[in-house]
């Protein structure tokens, strides 16, 4: 019996370890930032502890993912028409396959977004695609098309920034979009009908989700009153192993049941535009608002009904970033402003430990922690590493030199880095 159960234990701990390694969505294993790989490098450039540089075509700011020894990143081409998935080996950068997904007719969006911003997740079967016209697809590993859904023919004003994730069989997206009026306007000379949704709070909004294994739509959550946002989801677990699914968008965070898609419960928090993502930790869901009164939030999930009075534990506008999400490190809750701001938090209460400013370009990556240490990527594809603790000092400046708005990706002691042009694989 012994025998049996050592042998158990031991093949448990070989198959956490092999998924520990794989970067497979948005900011990683735990959709927040944080990777268990030590060994990472700490010093490069264009030219020095660069493994392979691939050329990436067409323009996205998707971020890369890895599974196994397959890299995958999304992109869009012929001006936003037609809209792929490449799959690269890990080990030498070549290109394995480049599949066209969908073709589509590209929509208003903001300058700092694109037509395949959402990052592609992966469960080792299936790589699952979402892309700025809200189509969304699985792939095999192999690049064969298994499924698509282009129910929702999404719209809004500043294109679409969220990224899916996973949760059992579901494959769960938020649909934080806003009047369907493709219109030149500028603002502020434009009417309530472009700017419902957007600027004027509506009710059509909702998160979604479809069975990874059909593409069939399996909930719609509505979330009331609120406005546009790209914020991506994450799950919380209570103690009494009660899921929920957190999501914030503008004006509001909310709780929803992953069965049913009923919404639980909503914190008021204003605010559009909203990026960050959903952070978890300390027991709470740390948050951004967005445009207007830019604040950090942390909310205790749970509750029913409007629970902003019982559950929002505190509130910190210092430091607050509008591009880049948080990320948490116990005790600490980091933060990177667009200007280079970097703010340490204590998590637990949203007490300022200490505010330097990194002095470099605009920044709209999120950060990364890993090796008790802070990866910050700055929009000229400067990396900044800082200690993840409550002192600050910059151990290692890294530029590569080119544009870059996507978040870097860890695996198997890799860094994969993707600019305007190149997918990078940094290794010692």
């Amino acid at each position: 019996m012994r025998t049996l159960l050592s042998t158990l234990l031991g093949l448990t701990v070989a198959s956490f370890t092999l998924h520990a390694d794989n970067w497979p969505c948005f900011r990683g294993p735990t959709r927040q930032g944080q990777s268990s790989e030590t060994g990472l490098p700490l010093h490069w450039s264009a030219t020095s502890n660069v493994l392979w540089r691939t050329a990436i075509p067409g323009e996205a700011w998707s971020s890369p993912i890895v599974w196994g020894d397959r890299v995958f990143v999304t992109t869009a081409t012929d001006n936003g028409f037609s809209l792929c998935l490449l799959c690269l080996d890990r080990k030498s950068g070549q290109v394995v396959w480049n599949r066209e997904v969908f073709q589509q007719k590209p929509s208003r969006k903001e300058g700092k977004n694109s037509y395949a911003t959402p990052t592609p997740i992966c469960d080792g079967q299936h790589v699952y695609v979402v892309f700025g016209d809200g189509s969304f697809a699985a792939l095999t590993l192999d690049g064969v098309v298994a499924w698509s859904n282009r129910e929702v023919k999404f719209y809004s004003r500043h294109g679409l920034g969220a990224s899916p994730i996973l949760h059992g069989d579901l494959l769960i997206m938020p649909i934080d979009w806003s009047t369907p009026v493709d219109a030149p306007g500028i603002y502020p000379k434009v009417s309530d009908e472009e700017r419902t949704g957007w600027q004027l709070p509506w009710d059509k909004s909702f998160v979604r989700a479809l069975d990874k294994r059909t593409g069939k739509e399996v909930w719609r959550g509505p979330r009331g009153m609120s406005r546009i946002a790209h914020v991506t989801p994450n799950v919380w677990t209570g103690a009494d192993g009660r899921a929920e699914i957190i999501s914030g968008a503008g004006d509001v965070i909310q709780g929803f049941d992953p069965k049913t898609g009923e919404r639980l419960w909503t914190v008021r928090s204003r605010g559009e535009g909203v990026v960050p993502s959903m952070v978890l930790g300390e027991g709470l869901a740390f948050t951004v608002s967005g445009f207007e009164a830019t604040t950090i939030r942390a909310v205790r999930p749970g509750g029913k009904g409007d629970v902003t009075a019982s559950q929002l534990v505190w509130e910190q506008k210092k430091g607050a970033p509008t591009l880049a999400s948080l990320v948490y490190a116990k005790p600490h809750l980091f933060a990177v402003t667009d200007g280079g701001i970097v703010t340490c938090l204590k998590a637990a209460s949203g007490d300022i430990v200490w505010q330097e400013r990194l002095g470099s370009s605009g920044f709209s990556a999120s950060p990364v922690v890993a090796d008790g240490r802070l990866y910050i990527l700055s929009e000229n594809a400067e990396t900044f590493v800082v200690p993840a603790d409550g002192e600050f000092k910059v151990l290692a400046r890294n530029p590569l030199g080119e544009k870059c708005q996507a978040s870097m990706a860890v695996s198997q002691k890799q860094l994969f880095i993707r600019t305007a042009k190149s997918l990078f694989c940094i290794a010692e």
